[in-house]
């Protein structure tokens, strides 16, 4: 149902200026009243300055800082904030005042008739009215004071935007948590490529000793040729974690978003490492913490509009409008604009949704189904995060027991090795004995450094699925 009230044309402005300045008013009480707490963080605006990569060795802190910046997940996450931020604008453009301009031209080859009853007998006679040239400029403006789009917009900027940040965030945490486990990644590689190097150094010895000794009929041939086997090994080991070393590097440098042509070297402290090898296992897990968790509920938030939204498609549509033309009319064209004839007015126009074949009662239905949906995402979700967290923990104090144990098997080895190199030197040890005591050196040190840097990353594992995994950087 559509019902239209003019009203006089000196009202019809003073109530068309008041609608135009009631909407943007409305609009703003709208946001006002529904401003919500920032819980992601504000959207990097996309198109600023990329840092340059730091010169020389590159720590953990610098590689997360780039990665952060140049990722191009992270900078499509970003962009797209920018754009849901355009289209919350976009869709709060309708609270604003709609104005318009139109100009129309006509010329009649024939005048239209009008019906008229003379004055005497009463009979209806047709007779031309008007001029051929018609010229028509008009100016219109509608105002929205209420509508059920309109306020589902305003109401929903909150929410859209929070969802936005909220995407930008979980793309912030994947980024920290992958670029910090293929920093740990390449930095077991060149420890392995370190211990293979130390080896090959003391088999390289250890075979000229051997070859020296079997030369001089001190030893028997078979040391020297299991020397060179140890020694073989070594080279082929290091060969394959210098290319492990090449092959992780390059992802890095993927994740972080530094182009191939751009090689990058990193440097640590293993006194640090150990230190920060150490977390809090004891920490309650609270599922809140969790942006996953999050952008469900803000999920949820958005569905309860979308349900609102049907429920209240039954109130009526409200707006005010107000138009103002100037008519230009003349027999001639070249008379055309000498005379203007303006009219103007205002009013309120109203729409009422009456019957739609039942279309809103089912969109309701089907709103409040989602919703229910949702509530068992949510469920989904908490056990998801519950058993992730268990997962991460348990792999964390296993391999940290390993990394216990391991360094004080690498302080035994190392004593080892020394006590055995110098009686094998002294005639006391056989040449196998020194070969198992380097193999168990080398196996001790390799244990140790797998062991640590696993701890290292399911340690950003574990804060993760905690929810607490630092991302400013």
């Amino acid at each position: 149902m559509t019902s239209t009230y003019y009203v006089a044309r000196g009202w019809g402005r003073r109530l068309a200026l008041l609608a135009c300045c009631l909407g943007p008013a409305l609009a703003g009480a709208q946001d006002r009243a529904s401003a919500p707490a920032q819980t992601a963080p504000p959207p990097t605006q996309p198109g600023t300055a990329q840092p340059a990569l730091p010169a020389g060795p590159l720590t953990l802190d610098q590689c997360l800082g780039y990665a952060l910046v140049n990722q191009p997940l992270v900078r499509q996450a970003r962009l797209d904030e920018a754009s849901n931020e355009a289209d919350i604008r976009i869709a709060r453009a309708a609270w604003l005042p709609q104005i318009g301009l139109t100009a129309n031209a006509q010329h009649y080859f024939g005048l239209p008739y009008t019906f008229f009853p003379d004055a005497t007998t009463g009979i209806l006679t047709p007779r031309q009215l008007g001029l051929s040239n018609v010229t028509t400029v008009g100016l219109s403006g509608t105002q929205v004071l209420y509508n059920n789009d309109v306020n589902l917009a305003a109401r929903g900027a909150r929410y859209t935007r929070l969802a936005a940040g909220q995407n930008t965030a979980y793309t912030r945490i994947g980024t920290v948590s992958d670029v910090s486990k293929a920093f740990y990644d390449v930095l077991l590689s060149q420890r392995q490529l370190d211990v293979y190097q130390e080896d090959i150094t003391r088999l390289q010895r250890n075979l000229k000793d051997a070859r020296a000794r079997y030369d001089a009929g001190a030893a028997d041939k078979t040391d020297y040729l299991q020397a060179e086997i140890s020694l073989n090994n070594s080279v082929a080991g290091r060969k394959q974690a210098l290319e492990a070393v090449n092959a992780k590097t390059a992802y890095l440098q993927q994740l972080m978003g530094v182009p191939a042509s751009r090689p990058i070297k990193l440097q640590y402290d293993t006194l640090r490492l150990e230190q920060d090898a150490v977390v809090d296992t004891l920490e309650h897990l609270d599922p809140g913490n969790r942006i996953e968790y999050q952008q469900v509920l803000t999920q949820k938030s958005l569905q309860h509009l979308t349900i609102d939204y049907y429920r209240l498609g039954f109130l009526p549509s409200l707006a005010a409008f107000g138009n103002y033309n100037s008519v230009y009319q003349s027999n001639s064209f070249s008379d055309q604009f000498s005379q203007r004839f303006p009219n103007s007015y205002a009013g309120l126009q109203a729409a009422l949704p009456i019957f739609t074949g039942f279309r809103r009662t089912q969109n309701l239905k089907r709103a409040r189904i989602q919703d229910e949906r949702i509530d068992q995402d949510l469920l989904s979700t908490r056990n998801q995060i519950t058993t992730e967290y268990a997962t991460a923990l348990a792999n964390y104090k296993g391999y940290y027991a390993d990394y216990v144990i391991g360094k004080r098997n690498l302080e035994l080895s190392k004593e080892v090795y020394h006590v055995v190199d110098l009686q094998y030197h002294e005639g006391v040890k056989a040449y196998l004995d020194l070969l198992i005591a380097q193999t168990t050196l080398r196996t001790s040190q390799l244990t140790y450094y797998s062991a640590l840097f696993q701890v290292l990353g399911y340690k950003v594992e574990l804060l993760r699925t905690q929810g607490t995994l630092p991302v400013n950087y």
